[in-house]
């Protein structure tokens, strides 16, 4: 099994930046992916980015591409995601996620909270 924790999380005004980090542990060598989702009050969860743990390829939802950035530190077995740019419409709890074989592991979540 895998366990990840998120960090990182906070009250931002509307233009700054975040970073969140989600620390992995367990069977981090079986991880194919990891990512951030995000779920904002009164709405369903939403795709916010990914990353491949063997290599570097991204991917990213439309709606942050520009502003956030994932990244990863496998000797940490740490992801991050910078934010910038932020606006009210981020505010959400961030969920970060490893996928094993499409078996997916959850942390517990970072509320992101952006006044404008």
């Amino acid at each position: 099994q895998v366990q990840v924790v998120e960090s990182g999380g906070g009250l931002v005004q509307a233009g700054g930046s975040l970073r969140l980090s989600c620390t992995a542990s367990g069977r981090t060598f079986s991880i194919y992916t990891m990512g951030w989702i995000r779920q904002a009050p009164g709405k369903e969860r939403e795709f916010v980015a990914r990353i491949r743990w063997s290599g570097s390829t991204t991917t990213y939802s439309d709606f942050v591409k520009g502003r956030f950035t994932i990244s990863k530190d496998n000797a940490e077995n740490t992801v991050y995601l910078q934010m910038n740019s932020l606006t009210a419409e981020d505010t959400a709890v961030y969920y970060c996620y490893a996928d094993v074989l499409s078996t997916y592991y959850w942390g517990q979540g970072t509320q992101v909270t952006v006044s404008s």
